[in-house]
């Protein structure tokens, strides 16, 4: 799957916004308005010079100039609060200077090219800025031209971004692309000001059927506004656009990036070490290949002062002259249907493309004629901040979506209201924070940033101060904050009544109807089987699961714990379930009948084993799938009858069992199961003998890991006709001399803690193992078979214990070293309780010797120790 758009002038995110330097961006017009074509260090230093001239001036000339016209200001129709900033003043002042430029003649129909940064809250505030001055008749934004349809939907009940739209071809859901939207999009605020203000809206870029069907060629990686960056003395991209793009609330920024975006495009030079990356919006089932670009090559060799990565390039690849074309033949459509005043909204690298006369169509008919295509179909989607951010391993490019948010929406105060937001949610980790923490914070961020000329703090200086004054230098505490805050974890909403499959529409029906929310940060529940909603949520969250859509985690043993009454789930939402749903629609329109359909399929399979077969059967119990339980066991008494191994009996039996229980406490009839778990107990009881002969050491340790799991499954099961089968059997095995060491003692032990075997039995077989005759890893292997587990066994045992510490103590130095492995791994996995314990059981053991025995002159040793307490100081 793949994320749009991504052709996004830069690629990183920004810093909090400033309002007034917008004459900036005049410098940048003026500085390429001269005859000779400027290049980009002439433009970026236009940009930089234009920003440090108006840093002081600028916010306090706009403000005079706002009171001066406060009285004959120009009725305006109001934004909405969340997409304008505080300072009405200025863009009145901005609207009146740029009003001559933007208006035509009655009978003239004039087109307004708006190229904007993806995902920018200050290209963002512009933009409905722009609108309202231009108050367009139509509008065309960069998106899917299939989608067209869905536009009515960004105003409805329940949509609440961040959204994407969602293309997939029906019959392979896994071809899919996304065209993700945030609140603060400039896409978005496009969308939404043509609903309120009720202006015709349509997507301009090549359709989803093209997109999902087109072989496309590979572009070069670039980041169009490095050049201007490096130009301007900034590091990066992303501090340039910010300090000379974000921090402005200028609609006349939108011709000054057309005109720097048209220069870097007649760059002729590429670089020869430049990366290729597939364009945004190719099919998903390309490979996702790394995005070089400019900041990837560092200068080592350069003064600290001077030392910044180098841009690539920028060129033009083919897949994007295509897109463009196709957005002119939009835009000539819609100015032949009788436009006047025609806005587009597309990424600022397209603008010179679209910008100016359009010239004729047949240049761009060839470029578009013979387009592949597939049958696509187009939704709306939630999304998450964590999909939109690049560090998330997916593309749309931006780093700090919830920083953003913030700066959309938050514009009186940002610094302020961000730390306390940072300082809540340290608080909620047990951190100790203040207001007085807040605001020497605040201080610092702004501290940092004069003394970085810079007129407000941004995310970097924001960063810093957290981590001085709220974290203590503490990493984990910083990274906490980015995750949950600068990132974020916001889920999108979009209304019921959206096209979607119907096995989607199932889905949401239940989530509604058990109370459940699909939330993207991971929660862990508790469900209590007896009660009946709970027992609903586990059968919901099993067929999701069943389905291939992960919702639900259940916990590290949860099938396999000794209680059947109650599972622990970790569930969490992520926006690609939406195409893993849709893929699962092929199985059936409700969540039942494609669990019970895909289950079914899977089984008929020629590759499935028995324990897969019985761990199917038991998946379907757990999620209710009565329309397959019979042909499940229909196909695992088929299989069995086949399957002569004792090892694949033996890996079945435990999941038969445990399907049975679960049978009875969710009230599914088990009868036919409980039939074929019996014959398969027969099988075993009849077959262990000739499974366990010949085995090497490898093939012994799985076979015993076997036997234990057969041997807890029946034991829960407590039927007295299977535990008497199952004991007999290992009775034969360990009455056996030519057997593997580790089986026979394994067997013994069992059978001891049945009490089939007494103390007694098991003391004299343990000396029979240990005697002349066997090697010494015959007998260590007998040893660990039997204690494996069992480490307290040893403790209540002394006479056992004494056996084993005979037999060590007779070996001699080969031969230990030949035992040491094995018997280090037997002890080894004793709990630090149970080895401590069978410590001070020796100790007590050895105590028993005399001392004449020992060897020792008491007499002697007291005189030691006195001598050695009056040096150490302590009481004797």
């Amino acid at each position: 799957m793949h994320e749009q758009p991504n052709d996004r002038a830069p690629d990183d995110e920004g810093d909090a916004p400033v309002a007034g330097n917008g004459m900036a961006h005049t410098g940048v017009v003026a500085s390429t308005a001269d005859d000779s074509t400027p290049d980009a260090a002439t433009i970026g230093s236009a940009a930089s010079e234009g920003t440090a001239q108006q840093r002081h001036t600028g916010r306090d000339r706009d403000i005079a100039a706002a009171q001066s016209d406060a009285d004959t200001a120009p009725t305006r129709t109001a934004a909405p609060m969340d997409a304008v900033d505080g300072t009405t003043g200025a863009a009145e002042v901005t609207v009146r200077r740029t009003r001559a430029r933007t208006s035509g003649s009655a009978d003239e129909a004039v087109a307004r090219v708006f190229g904007i940064r993806h995902h920018g809250p200050g290209s963002a505030r512009s933009l409905r800025m722009a609108l309202e001055h231009f108050q367009p008749d139509t509008i065309l934004v960069e998106g899917p031209a299939d989608a067209d349809h869905l536009v009515g939907f960004v105003t409805a009940e329940g949509m609440a971004p961040p959204v994407a739209l969602l293309a997939y071809v029906p019959d392979q859901p896994a071809r899919a692309a996304f065209w993700p939207y945030a609140v603060f999009s400039p896409e978005w605020q496009a969308l939404r000001y043509a609903a309120e203000h009720e202006v015709p809206v349509r997507f301009c870029d090549l359709p989803g059927s093209v997109v999902l069907a087109a072989e496309v060629e590979p572009g070069d990686s670039v980041d169009p506004l490095a050049h201007l960056a490096a130009a301007a003395g900034y590091d990066d991209a992303e501090r340039w656009w910010d300090a000379v793009v974000e921090s402005t609330t200028d609609i006349d920024v939108f011709d000054a990036l057309t005109e720097a975006m048209g220069v870097l495009r007649e760059a002729p030079d590429r670089d020869p070490h430049e990366s290729e990356q597939p364009h945004p919006g190719s099919s998903a089932e390309l490979p996702a290949l790394e995005t070089f670009g400019p900041d990837d090559e560092f200068d080592s060799t350069a003064p600290p002062i001077a030392r910044r990565r180098r841009p690539t390039s920028a060129v033009v690849d083919s897949h994007t002259l295509r897109r463009e074309a196709y957005m002119r033949q939009t835009m000539r459509k819609a100015l032949k249907g009788g436009s006047r005043r025609l806005a587009v909204v597309c990424g600022a690298w397209h603008a010179p493309a679209l910008a100016g006369k359009l010239g004729p169509a047949a240049p761009d008919a060839r470029l578009l004629k013979g387009m592949p295509k597939v049958k696509a179909t187009v939704t709306w989607v939630p999304y998450t901040h964590s999909r939109l951010a690049a560090s998330s391993g997916y593309g749309a490019g931006v780093d700090s979506p919830g920083w953003y948010h913030h700066l959309f929406t938050a514009p009186d105060r940002p610094i302020a209201r961000w730390l306390t937001k940072v300082a809540g949610v340290l608080r909620a980790h047990d951190l100790p924070v203040s207001s007085a923490h807040v605001i020497e914070a605040v201080r610092l961020a702004e501290t940092l940033a004069t003394l970085r000329q810079r007129p407000l703090a941004g995310l970097s200086e924001v960063t810093e101060a957290v981590r001085a004054v709220m974290c203590g230098g503490d990493e984990t505490m910083v990274h906490v904050v980015t995750t949950e805050l600068v990132v974020g974890e916001a889920l999108g909403a979009v209304p019921e009544n959206a096209p979607t499959v119907p096995l989607d529409a199932d889905l949401r029906a239940k989530v509604r109807r058990l109370r459940m929310k699909l939330e993207p940060t991971a929660r862990t529940v508790d469900l209590d089987l007896r009660k009946e909603r709970e027992l609903e949520r586990s059968r919901l969250l099993h067929r999701l699961r069943l389905l291939g859509v992960e919702w639900g985690t259940p916990t590290t043993g949860e099938v396999r714990s000794t209680g059947t009454f109650r599972e622990t789930w970790t569930l969490k939402w992520r926006p690609e379930f939406a195409v893993s749903v849709i893929e699962a629609s092929r199985w059936g329109t409700t969540l039942r009948t494609a669990a019970e359909t895909k289950i079914l399929d899977t089984a008929q399979r020629q590759d499935r084993t028995l324990a897969d077969l019985a761990g199917a059967l038991e998946l379907a119990l757990l999620a209710d799938l009565g329309g397959a339980t019979s042909g499940l066991i229909q196909r695992l008494e088929t299989v069995a009858a086949l399957d002569h191994d004792v090892t694949h009996l033996l890996a079945a039996l435990p999941g038969l069992i445990r399907t049975l229980r679960y049978g009875d406490v969710r009230g599914t009839d088990t009868k036919a199961l409980a039939h074929v778990a019996d014959g398969l107990l027969v099988r075993i009881a009849a077959g262990l003998p000739g499974a366990v002969t010949g085995l090497d050491a490898d093939a012994a340790a799985e076979l015993r890991t076997q036997l234990d799991a057969a041997h807890l499954a029946i034991h829960t099961r407590d039927d007295a006709w299977a535990t008497e089968t199952w004991l007999a059997a290992l009775r034969k095995l360990a009455d056996r001399e030519d057997v593997h060491g580790a089986l026979v003692g394994r067997a013994v032990r069992l059978l001891s803690d049945a009490g089939i075997i007494d103390d007694a039995d098991s003391g004299r077989r343990l000396s029979a193992a240990l005697s002349v005759g066997a090697t010494p890893a015959s007998k260590a292997a007998w040893i660990d078979g039997f204690l494996g587990g069992r480490g307290l066994l040893l403790v209540h045992d002394r006479e056992l214990l004494r056996r084993i510490d005979e037999w060590l103590r007779g070996l001699d130095d080969e031969q230990f070293l030949e035992t040491l492995p094995v018997l280090r791994r037997t002890f080894g996995a004793f709990e630090s309780g149970e080895r401590r314990a069978i410590g001070r059981a020796i100790h007590d053991t050895a105590g028993l010797v005399t001392p004449e025995q020992a060897g020792v002159d008491v007499e002697r040793g007291r005189q030691a120790m006195r001598t050695a307490a009056d040096i150490l100081g302590v009481a004797r």
